[in-house]
């Protein structure tokens, strides 16, 4: 009795000790608690078996809230059996519960005697009930939890020096089936204080995740389990994918699935969906939040989900709720036009008000006017746009087929994606024009010789043609006069006379077929046999005399006949000239005489260029200079492009003894006109005179076959799409590239050819980077560049390659090509950049009148700089001819040290075009536009990015940087270098801002 009484003075000790002690245990945060000792402020209603064994000891802690122990210490006796028994314990549903338990135990070698029957731990039971009636079972039916064993014992020395050795423990149970449960503890020997228990199951909270509310979760039975759980999305949100995310074991939610989105007019906020307020929108649960109108638009509503345009402003039925209203662009500016003959080209600039739509296109409306009522009726189907009337991208067209001599209103509109909604007045700019045509040289011998339906004009072109028939020559003379001489007949031959005349519209057609016999050579003895021959001569003469100043005095036919019958045979002698009232000496001094023989100029000794328009026949050109093909021997794979009236083909040629090669093909359609069939065989006419390793090369033709019309060339690259493209070239490939044209250029120049359309759009290059001079019509179909020409008198004129004479006065020569050829330098160099970028062609033209020159591309050679100003000269007799091009070139290839100097910055912006540049040719909205002008909108997401989203920004990107962003053609870094370069200079002149 003494020990047991020192042992309970122990334990007193230890007890009162706990007044010093926080026992607020650490809460799992996630926990939820069905039982807490410490918490209870009555009787626990726990049960004591046998009733000496365990001892419930009241105290209060230092905040005198009560504290129930229970106690028991006898080690004195041998087989101890106390049992502990709760309350009945509700699991509320949990399949797992956890067992906190706060003890301390007396070591048993501190206990006086060393008493063999002391234990340091103690064992946990537990008994599963639905109901509170299952307490008083039997020992054997709970089931044991584990035996629970002290980390920190405490001695008697402790007790002295009040230091407290407390232990928690905690055990789980599972998975549980019933209601509740009973726990029991159970002593055998030892020394123990039970501090307290706390008894709690683990859940997942409420909470709310992608706006998605998931309720409280109780964990699984199982330690690893995850409980997929569903959530309910919150007010005014919606999904496509119902949110899921799954309860752990420990009480964490894991692995969200899915999530719920603000409906359309609704953002989230704090984890909410709050109302747009008015003036703002959501469009889609999609988009990331509220945003406010866009310009010009509104909304006055909560909850919008788009915004109602402004008066006068629509937008497009796909135009995205984002977008700004757009309204129809105003009408285009500055439309002029040309006539040539039954043709008009009509050019114009793009209206100052786009309406804020990129979609601009243009729509010509044709009227034919009468001149004497005023009456305008629409022009009719037989009107041809090139390339079309409606759904014009460029400012230029083309029409085609009109009628002579007619008053016709062209009207050009403007409009976009919502013209259409526009119910107000059409906005456009109309040209006025009269179309013209030279008129028909009648030469009817029955009539008197005149126009129609107008008389020439003072200084008109008179070709005279004429045929021998028994030798197939022909000769064409230009005069000025309306008289001409024929010189040089031979005897016994039949002539063919025509006529045709030439104005400032072009050429009319021929006269009638006017026949002449000569006779044979006759003895000139006799006087008298000679006076026939002399009186029909002079009175031919005299006849046409009488009628040409009849003509020139009436302007109009005479009504009376001439007495000539519709044909004559005249005999004459061969050295007389058969004159038409003038003699050789009155002969304009430019007028032009050329002789040909059986198709060939007659310059012995020289090869030169013979044009097949002077053919009678093009049938006869395209089979003296090209060869003929069997149709079988050609392949035709896939069509590669397409012109007016034609296609060109990609296929394989297989000639006779030789290997299947690639080739291009081009085709006349079904249905061509006489006119198309000529310059189409002019075509090949022309390439097949040439043969040289820089020029395109002609195969041959087929015209004798179930193709209408068909003839090829070796299939290569075009140059400019590997300079925009490849851009991997360098400084000295790009100096053979140049060199190789200059000798095709030299090679023409050499035969007399000139070329009029040297560009870089008409350079093709093969693998081995040698390039061809093309342009006989393939080229262009492949790549027609609308901007490029400008019509003038006589046809189009590519303005931005062509020299200042040949645009003033169409002086084209060799000389005029060199200045081409400066250009393609400049293209070549600038990999492809468009010369003289935005400039119309009235801005190109004036600029370069006034002594303006490209500047140097980026990175140039100053030696090639250098060249290009001197094919530039305004003297076209100062520009170095081609093979003076080709020696330079060839010394610069074999010396490149002399192309590592380059020409400075200052020599650039001196001879920068900026005076003439279009105002704001360079002020772009954005950078993805800027880069879609120069062709390199690859990079706009690269460039956004890396932070590069305003021009701003872009103006201080280096070609480090450049380099840094992933832009490793060299072309391309070129490129955009060059026109942030152009922009800066533009800047410091004031033009534009960036």
């Amino acid at each position: 009795s003494e020990f047991r009484g020192g042992g309970r003075r122990s334990l007193g000790s230890l007890t009162m000790n706990l007044k010093s002690i926080h026992l607020n245990s650490f809460f799992l945060l996630f926990s939820v608690n069905l039982l807490d000792s410490r918490t209870v402020m009555g009787d626990l209603g726990w049960i004591a078996y046998p009733k000496n064994g365990w001892e419930e000891i009241g105290e209060v802690d230092e905040n005198y809230a009560p504290i129930h122990t229970y106690q028991v210490c006898k080690v004195m006796e041998q087989n101890q059996n106390n049992w502990l028994l709760t309350s009945w314990i509700s699991n509320e549903g949990a399949s797992r519960i956890f067992i906190e338990l706060k003890f301390t135990l007396r070591d048993c070698n501190s206990l006086p005697g060393g008493l063999g029957t002391c234990k340091e731990t103690f064992n946990m039971y537990y008994f599963e009930s639905d109901d509170e009636d299952g307490r008083n079972i039997k020992e054997n039916q709970y089931i044991k939890i584990d035996t629970i064993a002290a980390d920190e014992s405490f001695t008697e020395l402790d007790l002295g020096d009040r230091v407290m050795k407390l232990n928690t423990e905690v055990r789980d149970v599972g998975p549980l089936t019933k209601k509740g449960f009973y726990l029991a503890f159970q002593d055998v020997g030892a020394c123990i204080a039970l501090v307290s228990v706390r008894v709690y199951y683990k859940k997942c909270p409420s909470v709310i995740r992608n706006l998605a509310r998931f309720p409280d979760t109780i964990t699984g039975a199982d330690s690893s389990q995850l409980l997929e759980v569903s959530g309910i999305c919150v007010n005014h949100s919606v999904t496509d994918e119902a949110p899921k995310m799954h309860c752990s074991a420990e009480g964490e939610w894991l692995v969200p699935i899915g999530k719920c989105l603000c409906k359309a007019g609704y953002e989230e906020k704090n984890n909410t969906c709050q109302v747009c307020r008015p003036g703002f929108f959501k469009a889609s649960p999609h988009s990331p939040s509220c945003s406010k109108c866009p310009p010009h638009s509104y909304t006055l509503d909560e909850a919008s989900t788009s915004c109602l345009c402004e008066e006068h402003y629509f937008r497009k039925e796909s135009d995205p709720p984002t977008m700004a209203c757009t309204r129809p662009p105003s009408a285009p500016r500055s439309a002029i036009s040309n006539v040539n003959e039954t043709s008009v080209f009509l050019e114009w600039i793009p209206p100052a008000d786009t309406g804020g739509r990129k979609d601009v296109s243009y729509y010509i409306a044709c009227k034919k006017c009468n001149s004497h009522s005023g009456l305008c009726e629409a022009c009719g189907g037989h009107v041809r746009y090139l390339p079309q009337q409606t759904g014009l991208k460029n400012t230029s067209v083309m029409m085609v087929d009109l009628l002579a001599h007619t008053n016709y209103t062209f009207e050009i509109e403007a409009v976009n994606g919502v013209s259409d909604q526009n119910r107000g007045t059409r906005q456009f700019v109309s040209v006025n024009v009269t179309t013209n045509q030279a008129g028909k040289w009648i030469f009817n011998l029955g009539k008197c010789l005149g126009w129609e339906p107008e008389p020439v004009r003072p200084g008109a072109d008179l070709p005279l043609k004429w045929v021998e028939d028994q030798e197939t020559s022909y000769t064409i003379i230009k005069s000025k006069e309306t008289t001409i001489t024929a010189d040089g007949l031979k005897p016994g031959s039949a002539y063919v006379f025509q006529i045709r005349a030439r104005t400032a519209a072009g050429y009319g057609g021929f006269s009638r077929r006017f026949e002449f016999e000569t006779s044979p050579v006759l003895a000139a003895s006799s006087d008298q046999s000679q006076i026939p021959i002399i009186v029909v001569s002079v009175t031919v003469g005299v006849i046409l005399l009488a009628v040409v100043i009849g003509f020139l005095l009436s302007g109009s036919c005479c009504d009376h006949g001439c007495g000539w019958a519709s044909s004559l045979r005249a005999v004459a002698y061969p050295s007389l000239t058969w004159r038409c009232g003038y003699s050789k000496a009155k002969q304009d001094p430019e007028e032009e005489k050329m002789h040909f023989h059986n198709g060939h100029i007659k310059l012995p000794g020289v090869r030169t260029y013979i044009d097949p328009h002077t053919y009678e026949d093009p049938n006869q050109a395209v089979h003296e200079f090209a060869k003929e093909i069997e149709a079988s021997c050609i392949t035709i794979e896939r069509v590669i492009g397409a012109g007016e009236f034609g296609e060109v083909c990609s296929g394989r040629l297989k000639l006779q003894g030789k290997r299947e090669f690639p080739v291009a093909i081009k085709t006349l359609k079904v249905g061509y006109t006489e006119k198309q069939r000529r310059d189409f065989l002019g075509e090949a006419s022309i390439m097949g005179q040439f043969d040289h390793p820089n020029i395109i090369h002609l195969e041959g033709v087929v015209t004798k076959s179930r193709y209408n019309l068909l003839w090829t060339a070796v299939l290569e690259l075009w140059l400019m799409e590997e300079l925009k493209n490849d851009g991997q070239f360098t400084v000295i490939q790009l100096v053979g590239m140049l060199r190789g044209i200059a000798s095709g250029m030299k090679y023409l120049s050499d035969m007399g050819y000139v070329h009029r359309d040297l560009a870089a759009r008409n350079i093709l290059i093969n693998s081995n980077l040698v390039c061809k001079v093309s342009d006989f019509g393939l080229s262009r179909v492949l790549e027609d560049d609308p901007e490029a020409a400008y019509t003038t008198r006589g046809g189009k004129i590519p303005i931005r390659w062509t020299a200042p004479e040949a645009i003033a006065f169409r002086k084209f020569t060799s000389a005029s090509d060199v200045w081409s050829y400066g250009i393609v330098m400049w293209e070549v160099m600038s990999y492809g950049e468009r010369p003289y970028w935005e400039m119309t062609n009235q801005d190109v033209i004036k600029a370069v009148e006034e002594g303006y020159r490209l500047p140097s591309p980026m990175d140039c050679p100053a030696a090639l700089y250098q060249l290009m100003l001197d094919c530039w000269q305004k003297d076209r007799n100062s520009r170095p001819k081609f093979d003076e091009i080709v020696s330079m070139l060839d010394k610069l290839i074999r010396n490149p040290s002399s192309l590592k100097t380059l020409v400075n910055a200052s020599s650039r912006v001196s001879n920068l075009l900026v005076e003439h540049s279009p105002v704001g040719s360079g002020a772009y909205r954005s950078v993805g536009e800027w880069l879609e002008a120069i062709k390199m909108g690859r990079y706009t997401e690269i460039f956004m990015e890396n932070g590069y989203s305003s021009m701003d920004a872009v103006a201080q990107v280096t070609l480090e940087d450049l380099r840094r962003l992933g832009v490793t053609l060299v072309g391309h870094q070129k490129k955009i270098m060059n026109s942030l370069q152009e922009m800066k200079v533009q800047l410091v002149n004031g033009m534009v801002p960036l």
